[in-house]
């Protein structure tokens, strides 16, 4: 049976989501603290982490920095009362695969899990690869980027974002093809959170190498 940490404080909230998870088929634990969040994520115990941000003992964005900077890969799901793009964003940034602000939906959440659980299961490390495209190498394996030999530290994100550019190369995407390639489910129509991060990308890879297509997308330019 697949397991999966709730982390949240507001006992009337865990309960919610701890019986809808267990009614769907899931093993649930309950824990109210960022560090026991992180010796879970650590442990290996559990295949997916629901975190709400505001815990009592840390910040979550503070739980999810340390969880993927020791190496976990598990799926994390956000739940939050902010609903800010900068909110989003600085999730997204810290390594979080999904945002959901509060109050939400429980089918929502279900779903959203199912999602993030499906694409965990499917990553078969013997088809991991390297990517090179112009100068940029991606290497999927140890999700480490390099441009004309020079490594370039991405975010979690800022790499799935350049992935999903590389394996396009001169084809222009659509900012929904963008969403639905990196982060897998549909945000806000009105959120700007992919052009923020093509902001980043550019930052960090030059900004010749990602053009506006006006009226439809971006392009990465094979250079």
């Amino acid at each position: 049976m697949t397991s999966i940490l709730v982390v949240e404080d507001e006992p009337g909230i865990s309960s919610f989501v701890a019986k809808g998870l267990t009614s769907a088929g899931y093993n649930v634990t309950v824990v109210d603290k960022g560090t026991d969040a992180i010796s879970g994520a650590l442990g290996g115990d559990y295949s997916l982490i629901v975190l709400d941000i505001g815990l009592p003992d840390m910040d979550g964005f503070e739980v999810l920095e340390q969880i993927r900077g020791q190496g976990a890969t598990l799926p994390i799901i956000v739940l939050t009362a902010r609903s800010s793009v900068e909110d989003t964003v600085s999730g997204l940034e810290q390594g979080a695969d999904d945002y959901m602000s509060k109050p939400f939906r429980f089918e929502e959440l279900l779903a959203r899990i199912r999602l993030r659980l499906k694409n965990a299961s499917s990553e078969d490390p013997t088809n991991m690869v390297q990517i090179n495209v112009g100068g940029l190498h991606l290497d999927l394996r140890t999700r480490c980027a390099t441009i004309d030999g020079e490594p370039v530290e991405l975010s979690a994100r800022e790499f799935t974002m350049l992935q999903a550019f590389m394996e396009h190369p001169d084809q222009v995407l659509s900012r929904s093809q963008l969403l639905d390639m990196v982060w897998g489910y549909d945000f806000d129509p009105g959120s700007n959170v992919v052009d923020v991060y093509v902001r980043y990308l550019r930052r960090k890879i030059g900004s010749e190498r990602i053009v506006t297509v006006r009226g439809m997308g971006y392009r990465l330019v094979v250079m």
